[in-house]
């Protein structure tokens, strides 16, 4: 089994896609880093040799950021907005949505279940 970035890839998948399992790495960057490597796209995983996926691994340290290094950098920038006091910070740290969507309805994945009012009686 391949692991790459501390992600295990699927074997039976082509390595352009099973590349798309590792956070920071989607379509196309999987299909440079394959070109950088010198790997056929639809070679599947566990046809990889050791020399193939050390290949992978150095396109990767020296074309791509992933996994920890990258979620830390998303973190670090939602804190500067949070910090800063900017809107979209501001919507960070109240858990709306960031980017203009409407919360009139809708928004329930940020905003969390349904609280419901307590009725007159």
């Amino acid at each position: 089994m391949a692991r790459i970035a501390g992600v295990d890839l699927p074997r039976r998948k082509q390595i352009r896609y099973a590349l798309r399992y590792i956070y920071g790495i989607g379509d196309f960057t999987a299909v440079m880093l394959c070109e950088k490597a010198g790997i056929p796209q639809d070679r599947k995983v566990e046809e990889l040799s050791d020399a193939d996926i050390k290949a992978i691994r150095d396109a990767i340290e020296a074309h791509a950021k992933v996994e920890g290094d990258l979620r830390r950098e998303v973190q670090q920038s939602i804190k500067r907005l949070m910090d800063l006091g900017s809107y979209r910070g501001l919507r960070h740290r109240r858990g709306l949505p960031v980017r203009g969507q409407r919360t009139h309805t809708n928004a329930r994945t940020r905003k969390g279940p349904r609280k419901s009012l307590a009725r007159k009686s």
